[in-house]
C-alpha cells in the first residue's frame, strides 16, 4: 500500500494545483461489458471474457479514465471526497485508479487511458517482442499477469516466466508459457532480468511487492496516471 499512498500524496499536489479540489465535480465509475470494454479481440480467454475481471470506468469533463478490478459498483463525489477514500478497499482503490487516470486525462499529463479493442491487443503483443528486444536485448522475462496474447507473442521470442492468481490458469501451459502461482513469486523476481508487470496490481494493492531493483516495464492503461506522475516505464501503444 505505500506505494499507492504516494501516488495519493501526488495526485492530490496535482489536482490541488489545478485548482480541482474544491470543485463540485461529479465522477462516475460505472463497469463496462466485455464489448464495451475490448470490442471482439483474436482469443476468447482474456480474464474479461471470463468473468474474472471488470473494467470500471470513471468519467471527468469529458475525459475518461479506467482501472480493471474484481469488484466494481457505481460511485459518485468530488475528487476531495474521492482522494480521501480508504484505500485499503478493493472497491475504493478501484475507485481511485479509475478517477486518477480520467483526470489525468483531463490535464492532459498521462495519455493512453482508455483499453485498446478488436485487434489491438493482438497488435500491442506484436509490438512489444520489437520493443524489449531494441531495448533490453534477448532478457529473462518475468511477466506479471495474465495477457494471452502477449503471452504468445513473447513466449515465442524470449524466456519467459508467467505470474498469475487465477487458479483456472495456474499450473496450466497456455500460449506456450507455464502459468505459475504469484503467490510464489520471489522465484521469478530473483530469476528474471527484466520484470513485465500489468497495471492491475496497483488496483489490487500488489504493486509493492514487484517493485525490485530491475528493470520493470508495465503494461495496461489501469496504471496509466500513476506512470505518469511516478515516472515509470510503461509499454501501452494501443490505448486510447
Amino acid at each position: 500500500m505505500h506505494t499507492l499512498e504516494k501516488v495519493r500524496s501526488l495526485a492530490i499536489e496535482t489536482w490541488r494545483k489545478a485548482g480541482l479540489m474544491d470543485e463540485i465535480i461529479e465522477v462516475v465509475a460505472a463497469p463496462l461489458s466485455v464489448e464495451q470494454a475490448i470490442g471482439h479481440p483474436q482469443g476468447d480467454d482474456f480474464p474479461i471474457q471470463k468473468g474474472k475481471e471488470k473494467l470500471m470506468e470513471a468519467r471527468f469533463k469529458g475525459a475518461k479514465g479506467q482501472a480493471f478490478t474484481d469488484t466494481y459498483g457505481n460511485y459518485q463525489g468530488t475528487l476531495a471526497t474521492i482522494s480521501a477514500l480508504d484505500l485499503a478497499d478493493l472497491r475504493s482503490r478501484a475507485v481511485f485508479v479509475a478517477t486518477l487516470n480520467a483526470v489525468m486525462s483531463y490535464l492532459d499529463q498521462a495519455q493512453g487511458t482508455l483499453h485498446c479493442k478488436d485487434r489491438g491487443p493482438g497488435d500491442c503483443a506484436q509490438e512489444i517482442v520489437g520493443y524489449i528486444r531494441e531495448k533490453y536485448g534477448q532478457p529473462k522475462i518475468g511477466m506479471i499477469g495474465y495477457q494471452p496474447a502477449m503471452i504468445g507473442a513473447l513466449s515465442k521470442e524470449f524466456v519467459l516466466r508467467v505470474l498469475d492468481l487465477d487458479p483456472d490458469n495456474i499450473g496450466q501451459v497456455k500460449h506456450g508459457a507455464l502459468i505459475e502461482d504469484g503467490i510464489d513469486y520471489h522465484d521469478v523476481l530473483a530469476w528474471a532480468d527484466i520484470l513485465l508487470v500489468t497495471g492491475t496490481t496497483l488496483a489490487n494493492g500488489t504493486i509493492d511487492q514487484f517493485l525490485v531493483d530491475i528493470p520493470i516495464v508495465f503494461y495496461g492503461t489501469t496504471i496509466a496516471g500513476a506512470a505518469a506522475l511516478m515516472h515509470w516505464e510503461r509499454f501501452c501503444p494501443c490505448s486510447k
